[in-house]
């Protein structure tokens, strides 16, 4: 693994955060690395590939990215807060659902925070 790949993984899997590669850059350039935004984005993409972190996609905004342990994500609809949660594990109930293996899936729960719902009120 190349010295970059290494960071950026340990910048992920030591985050409390969901980061975009924007933000992992950023981190990467505070530490005074040398790195352009493209080798984040190609990194990001090895490791995704590799299965050594998660890539959130959502239909509107950027990517992020997650440390790989099993849990799912409640995502604010109006602000795009992300928090982990965990819930039961679904894969049996699916297979015996739907009649086939599931190998993996990715369980996005839409919900307003409560601090979108004070501003609301």
């Amino acid at each position: 693994m190349t010295r970059y790949a290494q960071e950026i993984l340990d910048i992920v899997n030591c985050s409390h955060e969901h980061l975009t590669a924007e933000e992992i850059y950023l981190n990467l350039k505070n530490g005074d690395s040398k790195v352009v935004l493209a080798t984040v984005y190609n990194n990001l993409a090895k490791l995704t590939k590799e299965k050594l972190i998660k890539k959130i996609s959502f239909d509107e905004g950027k990517d992020r990215y997650d440390k790989i342990i099993r849990h799912d994500h409640l995502i604010c609809s109006k602000c795009g807060k992300i928090s982990d949660v965990t819930c039961q594990d679904l894969t049996e109930q699916l297979k015996n659902t739907l009649g086939v293996d599931i190998l993996s899936y990715d369980l996005k729960i839409n919900y307003i925070c409560e601090e979108c719902k004070k501003e609301s009120d």
